[in-house]
């Protein structure tokens, strides 16, 4: 039986949420297709028309993961609460629904060139609009790299944060980084 056009869409739609959810929460690893394919409501077959592999998959869930969070950010006006908002305990707590930078940072070494190259067009952007958050007075080598330095702050705290088995470390660390950032 033939889906329409604005069927296929939406499952198209369903997959990429479920699967940038996923990612997020398990990692790339450790989403297999089975995952994928249960976690969106579809089959292996549904997966495999719309994306041809779990690979092309991943880059568009990743694409999919990263405008959306750019999409999140995109009102908030200023470093100090953007800081506060990926420095905060919510964001540490809910990977599946967090920037996939810091859910996924740590795999991007072992995955193809089109998922590092999907990864590395999400992280330019964040420089982007944190860069456009630094101080008016500096020149715009000085903003981009303090926001560089800062991105690179930002996701090592959460990755640090949500990696240790310390509730008052893990605090500590978002706190801590949260106060140097914003100081700067």
């Amino acid at each position: 039986m033939r889906v329409s056009k604005k069927q296929a869409a939406e499952n198209r739609e369903q997959i990429l949420k479920a699967a940038s959810r996923l990612i997020r929460e398990r990692g790339i690893s450790g989403a297999g297709v089975d995952a994928l394919t249960e976690a969106a409501g579809m089959t292996h077959g549904s997966l495999y028309s719309q994306f041809g592999s779990k690979e092309r998959l991943v880059e568009e869930a990743l694409g999919y993961a990263l405008a959306a969070s750019g999409t999140a950010t995109s009102s908030v006006t200023t470093l100090e609460r953007f800081v506060a908002g990926y420095l905060s305990v919510e964001h540490r707590d809910r990977p599946g629904q967090g920037c996939p930078l810091a859910a996924l940072v740590c795999e991007m070494p072992r995955q193809s060139s089109g998922v590092r190259e999907t990864f590395t067009v999400g992280l330019k952007g964040m420089l982007g609009r944190l860069s456009a958050r630094m101080a008016t007075g500096l020149k715009q080598r000085q903003r981009d790299e303090q926001a560089l330095a800062a991105v690179a702050a930002l996701v090592g705290a959460v990755v640090l944060a949500r990696a240790v088995n310390d509730p008052d470390l893990s605090d500590d660390i978002l706190r801590a980084t949260r106060k140097h950032v914003t100081q700067r």
